[in-house]
């Protein structure tokens, strides 16, 4: 079997990234070698833990990863970036990926205010990453059929 490699990038692959590679291994795994990363690493998101585990996906096991892990050492199929600042400062060495992708996502790390208001910021943009890699998915087959 061929995988199809695909990282999502964003500025501290502590949220967006990671909940991204989290719905993308679980919907589509056995299609994709998935990866996430960041421009200026931080830890995890405990929120973004707690609202991927609301829907049955267990990201606590992931790690925040530097994108200088992948440059130079892997030639990824598709680039997703989740947010703007890291699709901007991104360094490119070509060719880091054949297919690039903008979803300049709100972060919701920046969320402020009590708990279950940043709890209902990070449920809204998790929301919209699971619809945006289903569209995404839908698209990508539809490719490989032509």
């Amino acid at each position: 079997m061929s995988w199809e490699s695909v990282i999502f990038l964003c500025t501290g692959n502590s949220a967006r990234s990671q909940m991204a590679e989290g719905f993308l291994r679980s919907l589509a795994g056995e299609r994709y070698e998935v990866f996430s990363a960041g421009l200026e690493p931080r830890a995890v998101n405990p929120l973004a833990v707690k609202v991927m585990a609301e829907r049955g996906i267990d990201i606590s096991g992931q790690k925040s990863k530097g994108i200088e892990q992948f440059l130079g050492r892997i030639s990824f199929r598709h680039a997703i970036f989740v947010c703007r600042k890291a699709e901007e400062n991104c360094p490119s060495i070509y060719p880091f990926a054949l297919n690039k992708y903008s979803w300049p996502l709100d972060d919701p790390a920046q969320a402020q205010g009590d708990e279950q208001a940043r709890l209902n910021r990070f449920r809204r943009v998790r929301d919209e990453i699971e619809r945006k890699i289903k569209e995404w998915l839908e698209m990508t087959s539809r490719e490989s059929e032509v």
